[in-house]
Order: C-alpha cells, then structure tokens, then sequence
C-alpha cells in the first residue's frame, strides 16, 4: 500500500511539543544509548527520520513512540541538541490526539487557552450542579447520612456516572489504538490465540511500570527514584478510584475511621502528594533533562492533581474534627478538580497510564507472531531445496 507524505507534519508536530526535529542529522547516538532499542524497535532515531519525511500514516501505526519512556538520556548525547525524548513525548500527545474521536484532545495540546477554558467551564458547572442539588436536597451543617449535603449515595452514583464517561472513551481510544497498530500496522498474520497469552503482560506493566526502571541500565546517572515517584503517583491514583468508586460509603461516614478503607486511602494520598509536589518541583527547577520543556498540558496536569490531593486531604481532617460546614466546603471544591480532572483524562497525558501498557502487550503480541512468522518462512525456504 502506497504511503502519502505530509510535508507539513513536523510544523503539526511544532504544536504538540516537537520544536527541534529539523536538527536531527541521524547520527543514531540517541538508538545506541537508549536502553530500550533494538533491532526491531531502533527508536528514536527511526521516529525522528519518519517525521522529517512527513511519513504521517506510519507513524501513526507505529508502536515506537509508547514505547519510549523519557528518561533524557538520548536528548542528553544528541550532538545537535535535536531533544529526540521531548520529541517521542510529542507523538505520543498527537497518538493520543488520532486515538481520540472528539478532537478535544488536539484542542488541549494545541492551545493552552483552549484547555484552561474547557476546565474552568466544568469545574464551574460541576460546582454550580453540586451546590444545588445540596441546598435543595440536605442540609449545609450536615456532612454524611440523614439530610447530608452531599450524601454518600449520590456521591457513589454521581462518580460512576462520570467514571462511566471517562471509562468510555478511554475504550474507545483503546480500540481506535488497536485498529492503527494491530490492523493496518502489522503486515505479517497475528494469531488470535496471542492476544490470550501474551495477556499478562498488561497487569504486569500497569502495575509495575517496570520498564521505566530499566531506564538506568545504560546510564550512569540513577534514575530509580524517579521510576519510584511515578510508580507511587500511578498506584496512588489507581488506589483512589477505586476506593471512590466501589467503597465512597464507608470512605465518607464518619467521624470515626474506618482503618479497613482508610488505611488504602491514607497511603494512595501519600504516594499522590509526594508524586505531584515532586513533580511540580522538578518543573520549576528543571533539574533532570526530562522536565527542561514543559507543555502546558503538563502543568494542568499536575496543578489538577495537586489541588484534588490537597482538597481531599482538608475535607478529611475538617470532617474528622467535626468542622463539618468547613468540610462541605472543601467536598465541593474537590469535587470541582475532580470532575475536569477526570473528563479530561482521556484527552491528556493521564492516558498514558492505559495507553502505555497496551503497547507493551501488542508488542508482545507482535515480537511472538513475527518470530513465528520467521520460522514459517524459514520452513517452507528449507522444505523447498
């Protein structure tokens, strides 16, 4: 099949972060140091000449960038000072942005205007919405049970409802990302029978993100800690959606603690707080190659997440020292990060976090049907002399 060229693709890219491209003389530096390159997967220098080609369509089917885990250490040996790490970070924003059905994710990367005013509206709406369904169904000076504010109850239903949305088009995009790498990515035949054995491998990088350890083994430079702080950020997350999700009625009553349910939700707001004040650190004291070039929507990604920690952490304690007008307060402006926060999950790079080991499993999936493929070939090449 014939591949267009755009030879606008990498001014498209300028938008989503990929300001250095035109620098790139394929030396190949940056495949040799990465310690996640291989013969099959010579990223990033295969990605950097694709988009200097305008080769759109195969990038877009391409597994490569995902498979790039921005540890700095190719930007830092590129002789030209290409950036290839904040590169890959770009494609993967414009990956994100073919996923998605809605365009609201090109919006968002495009144009920090664009995503500012999408948050505040929600944020807005969801505050108004919960202001009043308070006042009209509870009482200000209660925090739980008979005559709550904001009861458990409608907590519970009000978060599925927007988790189901979220859910949604995360899906999508999950089916969208296996149509353009497993279908018109792959040229050789993909068993059916591959996509059930190969299937751990997606709980072992969601859980893990153990490849992002392995950053460190062709550096001399440490960087199990940063591994240690994303992995803690992404359980804590993982944590506390599933504890506001399934168990926001015994998370809510109170004022005693429940050790049970709260003892996950004291260490998800550890691992959440540590992960986002180390982050923001990091981005104003541009102290690690990574963080040198921040796109905007790495800081509301972090500024969201700091603020729903923060306010989570508040409502907390006013509820448990009996502040409870205090804690009503602080629920609805909570809620009111929690929502865009959450809607906007698909939309940005919180995506990542689903994104990412799916690429792992389909390549597994591609690295086992290619090797059999070679052995078919090799077979057949044998039986016929």
């Amino acid at each position: 099949m014939a591949i267009r060229v755009n030879p606008s693709f990498i001014d498209v890219l300028d938008r989503y972060g990929a300001e250095d491209v035109q620098l790139c003389y394929q030396c190949g530096d940056c495949s040799t140091v990465c310690p996640h390159a291989d013969d099959v997967h010579k990223f990033p220098r295969k990605s950097m000449r694709q988009m200097q080609m305008g080769l759109e369509q195969r990038i877009e089917t391409t597994l490569e960038p995902w498979l790039c885990y921005y540890c700095g250490q190719c930007s830092e040996q590129c002789p030209r000072e290409a950036d290839p790490g904040e590169t890959m970070m770009s494609l993967r924003r414009w990956l994100i942005s073919r996923y998605d059905i809605t365009g609201l994710a090109a919006q968002f990367f495009k144009s920090k205007v664009n995503e500012i005013l999408w948050v505040g509206t929600i944020s807005l709406l969801a505050g108004m919405f919960l202001v009043m369904y308070g006042l009209s169904n509870g009482n200000f000076t209660v925090y739980d049970g008979a005559g709550a504010f904001l009861p458990s109850e409608f907590i519970h239903t009000f978060d599925l409802t927007i988790g189901g949305i979220m859910g949604a088009f995360l899906l999508i995009g999950a089916v969208r990302m296996w149509y353009f790498i497993m279908i018109k990515g792959v040229d050789y035949p993909v068993p059916w029978w591959l996509y059930i054995t190969k299937i751990l491998e997606f709980p072992l990088h969601f859980f893990t993100q153990k490849r992002y350890a392995e950053c460190e083994d062709k550096s001399d430079k440490k960087v199990h800690m940063p591994w240690l702080i994303h992995l803690g950020l992404a359980l804590g997350y993982v944590t506390m959606l599933i504890l506001v999700m399934v168990f926001i009625v015994p998370l809510q009553s109170g004022p005693e603690i429940k050790w049970s349910v709260h003892i996950f939700g004291y260490l998800a707001s550890i691992g959440l707080l540590v992960g986002t004040v180390y982050f923001i650190r990091n981005r104003f004291k541009k102290n690690y190659i990574q963080f040198k070039k921040s796109h905007p929507t790495d800081w509301m990604f972090v500024v969201l997440l700091f603020i729903i920690v923060i306010t989570g952490i508040f409502q907390h304690l006013f509820h448990r020292t009996g502040l409870l007008e205090w804690a009503n307060i602080i629920y609805v402006i909570h809620l009111m990060a929690v929502v865009p926060w959450l809607l906007r999950m698909p939309f940005s790079k919180w995506a990542h976090i689903i994104y990412r080991p799916l690429a792992m499993y389909f390549a597994a999936i591609q690295k086992a049907a290619y090797a059999r493929q070679e052995r078919l070939v090799n077979s057949l090449s044998l039986t016929t002399k």
